[in-house]
């Protein structure tokens, strides 16, 4: 995906000619510039921001209605897979092999970025990895058309997206890039990492420092800024992330929690019979959750760190895809350094 650098909203002088030629001087805006919630954010964007409204206007008379975007935000994979068909869309031998190469090909970075903010590489990647197949797979939608779709003809979550695409402005302004141009996913999520507008702007950094925060096509910004909203959200260097555990739990238990954040403590559980095999202590926070994994049913404790995972995609699902693709590439990376090492001492 190339960012454009144009200067806030300007457009080529001939694109605005053919416009100002194509339109009647009588005829009326029919896009989402027209509507009582265009014209509010417009307002918005000018008294609070210092837009220039004609221009803002003149994006979002750009932006288009996508239905595919509605259909694909009602039914996300996380809600509608499994544990063991979830898995197997990121855990493969392809991704994984691509995700040391990967690590190899940017090692410094990663390195600079495990010691700068205390994140494990491989889940710097691993994050990499499920989100865009390690910059792979950016999105085809335009960020301007997914946010716009979502912020004014989807209710559910309309205050959400409406936000995100005052954001989406603001960013695009602040990194000089054509807000028409910017490519992303059905959400309005960009580059390697899938940041969406409000995350680029309060966590995305110049790692590489050449002046320019970008994500959208340099995988060194996008490692260190990974990182960088790790260490924000608390990511406790050298804890656990999660573990299977050898036990049952009735599916009613109490030690079975629905939500997200760890509530209970190690302690609990040791009590109840499920004893960690990582070093953690008793009043450690943690969580239990049963899973429908390959094999049949599984049961896992995991621990803060896991929850930190889940504050860039608010699916368990989604956190262990992460856990065990870092997993992998972390034996992954031993075993070159296994072979490494016999093929110094031979």
């Amino acid at each position: 995906m190339t960012a454009v650098s144009t200067p806030g909203f300007r457009r080529p002088l001939l694109w605005m000619i053919a416009v100002m030629l194509m339109v009647a001087p009588q005829a009326q805006a029919t896009g989402y510039e027209a509507t009582p919630d265009g014209r509010a954010l417009i307002d918005e964007m000018v008294t609070k921001y210092g837009f220039d409204g004609d221009r803002v206007a003149s994006v979002l008379a750009e932006a288009e209605r996508v239905d595919k975007i509605l259909e694909s935000i009602s039914r996300p994979a996380e809600r509608t897979l499994s544990w063991a068909q979830y898995r197997k869309i990121f855990i493969k031998p392809a991704r994984i092999e691509q995700g040391l190469a990967f690590l190899r090909e940017h090692e410094d970075a990663f390195a600079r970025a495990e010691a700068e903010f205390g994140v494990p590489a491989t889940i710097i990647a691993a994050i990499i990895g499920v989100e865009t197949w390690y910059g792979n797979y950016l999105g085809n939608y335009r960020v301007l058309d997914a946010l716009a779709t979502l912020a004014f003809d989807y209710p559910p979550r309309s205050r959400f997206f409406r936000s995100e695409l005052v954001q989406y402005l603001l960013m695009t302004r602040e990194q000089r890039f054509d807000p028409l141009e910017v490519k992303g996913s059905y959400a309005g999520a960009m580059g390697y990492g899938q940041f969406i507008s409000s995350s680029y702007r309060h966590y995305a950094i110049d790692f590489d420092d050449d002046g320019i925060v970008d994500l959208l096509t340099n995988p060194v910004d996008a490692i260190g800024s990974v990182a960088n909203y790790f260490g924000a959200h608390h990511w406790r260097k050298g804890e656990p992330v999660a573990e299977p555990v050898d036990a049952r739990l009735a599916a009613d238990s109490p030690l079975l929690t629905r939500e997200l954040k760890p509530r209970l403590t190690v302690s609990d559980y040791r009590s109840a019979g499920l004893e960690p095999e990582v070093a953690v202590a008793d009043e450690a926070t943690a969580r239990a959750m049963l899973l429908d994994g390959p094999g049949g049913e599984e049961l896992w404790l995991t621990y803060h760190n896991f929850y930190v995972i889940t504050r860039y995609n608010h699916s368990h699902l989604y956190a262990m895809a992460v856990f065990e693709l870092a997993s992998e590439l972390a034996r992954g990376l031993a075993a070159d350094d296994d072979k490494t090492s016999k093929t110094k001492e031979s």
